[in-house]
């Protein structure tokens, strides 16, 4: 008796965590400062893009968000709670694949499509090059181009227009 007045209200207050439940992701015990050391990281890396790009104001944004949520938050469960984006361990996955990216878009430079870069267009006869996927829709029914005939061209009955599909009080199978 005397053990469990003591060891309980102890064991409450270490609140360890054991599993994230996910395969092959293990628990961090210092998830918050795993999660403010990557958010400081990626706000510093992605001072590499150009200002006005929509992906480094992006980034900026939600980082922003998580750091602030992280700093203010001693417990791993709150921060959690607060953003909502899954558990801490996932977080810090997502952290560690945005500065990848980061990396990668650096690299890439998607932004730095010259002004005199000519897209090619493909009419709709030209030959379609080999590496591109061919997907040719089959025909439509007959009946959907009576049908789009009939709307275009005004020509309903307004006898039928009128009339609702189902009178009051009739059942709908006769």
């Amino acid at each position: 008796m005397f053990l469990r007045r003591i060891a309980r209200p102890l064991m409450m207050m270490a609140k360890v965590k054991e599993t994230t439940g996910i395969v092959g992701l293990d628990v961090v015990p210092n998830a918050r400062e795993v999660l403010i050391n990557l958010y400081t990281k990626t706000l510093e890396e992605i001072k590499a893009v150009p200002e006005d790009e929509g992906y480094r104001k992006a980034v900026e944004s939600f980082t922003r968000h998580r750091l602030s949520v992280c700093q203010e938050e001693e417990d791993s469960e709150m921060i959690e709670k607060r953003l909502c984006c899954g558990q801490v361990e996932e977080l810090i996955e997502e952290a560690r694949d945005e500065l990848k990216l980061i990396g990668h878009m650096n690299e890439w430079k998607p932004w730095g499509i010259p002004d005199d870069y000519e897209c090619e267009v493909i009419e709709n006869d030209a030959p379609v090059p080999k590496h591109v996927p061919l997907h040719r829709p089959g025909p439509l029914p007959e009946e959907f181009y009576k049908t789009m005939e009939t709307v275009t061209s005004g020509k309903l009955e307004t006898s039928k227009k009128d009339e609702p599909a189902i009178a009051l009080g009739e059942s709908q199978s006769k």
